[in-house]
């Protein structure tokens, strides 16, 4: 995930506010910006898709859903592989952010929400600067983007 992206398709894109001050930036993939969500509870990932106005998955042209669907078998396998995790949950809920993003959370069964949802389980433990660098860059290597 390099630190220049591609231009935005279908027009200006901005990332939402809220996403971007719950979230950390990890890079590009070629549809999606990546996020980590500040949240040592979980680890957790955003794929966003660069495309203006999309709020839905349908939002999305057939080329677009395919390439977001790579996208989240990379984040999701890279982030099996980097926690060893029991189970990835891949989400697009939207209620709280309108903006199309698609959550990728690494679950274990000893985790204090395990087996319900991650959301409102607990208040959100922001990383500590030396664990989320060593994360960004773990994830970036594994995607072979930095």
């Amino acid at each position: 995930m390099n630190s220049t992206s591609a231009p935005a398709p279908c027009g200006a894109w901005t990332l939402d506010p809220q996403l971007e001050r719950d979230t950390l930036a990890v890079g590009d993939l070629p549809l999606s910006r990546v996020l980590l969500m500040n949240d040592a509870n979980f680890p957790w990932l955003l794929a966003v898709p660069r495309h203006a106005g999309a709020v839905e998955t349908f939002d999305l042209d057939d080329g677009q859903r395919a390439q977001l669907m790579r996208e989240l078998a990379l984040l999701a396998r890279l982030l099996k592989d980097l926690t060893g995790c029991h189970k990835i949950n891949i989400a697009a809920i939207g209620n709280v952010v309108a903006q199309l993003h698609v959550h990728v959370i690494a679950r274990r069964r000893d985790d204090p929400a395990w087996p319900r949802p991650v959301w409102g389980a607990l208040p959100a433990r922001p990383y500590d600067g030396a664990e989320c660098q060593r994360l960004i860059q773990a994830i970036r290597k594994k995607a072979d983007l930095g």
